[in-house]
C-alpha cells in the first residue's frame, strides 16, 4: 500500500493504549485497528484531525507515502472519472472501509 499509517509509533511516543486513543477520539476500537493495520481505504479529514489533536501530531506525523503499486481496484478519480463515484466519495471513513475490505 502506497500510504502507510504510523499511529503505533505516535501511541509508542505518547505512552497510549489503542483503547484510549480509540476511545478519546470516539471512534470504535475495531475501526481504530482498521485504519492502524492499513486495511481502511480512506479516512475523514474530521477522525485525522481528531487522531491529531487528541495525539498531539500533525497529519504527516501518522500517514506517509512509501513508494510502491496501489491497492486492487481503480483511483478515485479514475472512479469518478467512469462515473462509478462521485467526487464527495472520498468521504469515507474507517467504518466504512473495514466494512467493504
Amino acid at each position: 500500500m502506497p500510504i502507510a499509517v504510523d499511529i503505533d509509533v505516535m501511541l509508542a511516543r505518547r505512552k497510549m493504549s489503542v483503547g484510549e486513543l480509540a476511545e478519546r477520539v470516539g471512534i470504535t476500537h475495531a475501526n481504530l485497528a482498521v485504519l492502524k493495520n492499513g486495511r481502511a481505504r480512506a479516512v475523514r479529514f474530521t477522525t485525522l484531525e481528531a487522531l491529531c489533536e487528541v495525539l498531539e501530531c500533525q497529519p504527516g506525523d501518522l500517514l506517509r507515502w512509501e513508494p510502491g503499486p496501489p491497492e486492487d481496484g481503480d483511483t478515485v478519480v479514475e472512479a469518478v472519472e467512469a462515473g462509478e463515484a462521485r467526487p464527495g466519495a472520498v468521504e469515507v471513513d474507517a467504518v466504512e472501509a473495514g466494512a467493504a475490505g
